[in-house]
């Protein structure tokens, strides 16, 4: 067997990413990339603002003619004119005159600044009103004061977003004012994902003795869709070599970029999954040095990676976290692979058996620092404590133990603070 065990996650990290290279780019409509990752620069076509425009509803004016201006002495301006949002004034602005303006609107050739409503004594500032002959004007203003300078955001020409930005809400604002109506961005990763064990059952379908429900291919699925991925569920695999085979097949013939299996990769009579991959594909490696989740199969089927995560359900998730995502982000084009990380102070004592660890936290912000706590149980069977935590606490390799006010590094899955990640702990609640 071509296999190695037994390896640091960061070895094992390096062995699932090497190779892996940014999927082919499609096109999407902009409502449709949030969440995508740019397989291309995006260079402004136009300039924002693309005029210079007022910041403020008040009075465009000519900075000379207020310099003086009091509110016991204010400066007294004919109103020459009115500019609502979206209309362009020909008219120049004449000396010893102010126009009526907007917040948006064009600033008129001749003015160098504007006034707002709040530093004059016009009673009827507000566009649809009547428009007053004269306005007194009750302090002064600089020039280009209250003016938003054309390209003072983006310059016509200036690359504005980078190939591999994951596309946010800011991003999709930013392309849309651009007039980007469609995107370049790199295809999803598909994942097909199935579950292996003669114990399993459907979640919908009632329990006999000794059978259990399919969490793990339903958890792995939203993860991968968490991830940016598509999942590809395959369903429920027996412990059956030829069976795990021909499920393998499916997922080639679905055109799946990575395959994910749940449980059979330890050394059990009934854990064909590594044998299975040997048929017609090759082993990365079989174990790493990780808690929760050992036992850990890489390789690929019919040149596909293929990543065989532990059965117990945090075990499937944590490795997800740790090995599977940085795959994906990988494949989906993102430049960084790493999730959000910091130091905390440990506010219990935290122990484990030496292996490089990832245990459930609780992280909150608190008197100028963070602070974590454990969630719960760190049996890789109790999914509560993972629903607890909004982070994974990282003890290094060789560690035995942070006592109390000890530091440790933190990985942010969620919310820090009070939220939907943090509904604290049940009495009783040992480490495991």
């Amino acid at each position: 067997m071509n296999s190695i065990g037994n390896l640091s996650v960061k070895e094992a990290t390096e062995r699932l990413l090497s190779g892996l290279v940014p999927l082919e780019s499609e096109f999407v409509d902009l409502e449709q990339a949030l969440g995508r990752v740019l397989a291309q620069d995006v260079v402004a076509s136009t300039s924002l603002p693309p005029f210079d425009n007022s910041a403020m509803d008040g009075f465009a004016v000519r900075a000379a003619d207020v310099r003086t201006a009091t509110r016991d002495n204010p400066a007294v301006l004919r109103v020459s004119g009115d500019i609502p949002a979206g209309s362009v004034e020909l008219q120049a602005l004449a000396q010893g005159a102010a126009m009526r303006i907007m917040t948006g609107a064009c600033m008129p050739s001749g003015a160098d600044a504007v006034v707002p409503v709040e530093k004059t004594s016009s009673p009827e500032p507000m566009a649809g009103n009547k428009l007053p002959e004269r306005v007194e004007v009750l302090s002064p203003v600089d020039p280009g004061e209250y003016i938003r300078r054309k390209g003072s955001d983006v310059v016509g020409g200036q690359k504005v977003l980078a190939a591999g930005a994951c596309i946010g809400a800011p991003h999709v604002g930013m392309l849309g004012s651009l007039g980007v109506a469609e995107v370049s961005v790199y295809r999803q990763p598909k994942v097909a994902i199935l579950s292996t064990g003669d114990e399993l059952v459907e979640i919908n379908k009632p329990l006999r003795p000794g059978q259990i429900r399919d969490g793990n291919g339903y958890a792995l699925a939203a993860a991968v869709r968490q991830a940016g991925g598509l999942p590809l569920r395959l369903g429920i695999v027996a412990d059956d070599l030829d069976s795990l085979v021909a499920r393998l097949e499916k997922a080639i013939a679905s055109e799946a970029d990575v395959i994910l299996s749940s449980a059979g990769v330890s050394l059990g009579a009934y854990d064909f999954v590594r044998s299975a991959v040997e048929r017609d594909g090759r082993l990365n490696f079989w174990k790493v040095n990780i808690r929760p989740g050992k036992p850990l199969v890489s390789g690929t089927f019919k040149g596909v990676p293929f990543v065989g995560l532990p059965g117990n359900p945090v075990s499937a998730l944590v490795t997800f976290e740790v090995f599977v995502r940085p795959m994906l982000d990988r494949l989906s084009g993102l430049r960084g692979t790493e999730r959000a990380r910091v130091r905390a102070g440990v506010t219990e004592r935290v122990s484990s058996d030496g292996r490089e660890s990832y245990l459930r936290g609780i992280v909150n912000w608190q008197a100028g620092g963070y602070h974590v706590r454990l969630a719960g149980s760190q049996d890789s069977s109790v999914m509560s404590s993972m629903i607890r935590a909004n982070a994974l606490i990282v003890l290094p390799a060789g560690s035995q133990a942070v006592e109390v006010g000890g530091e440790v590094e933190v990985w942010l899955l969620g919310r820090v603070g009070a939220g939907c990640n943090d509904s604290g702990r049940e009495e009783g609640e040992s480490q495991g």
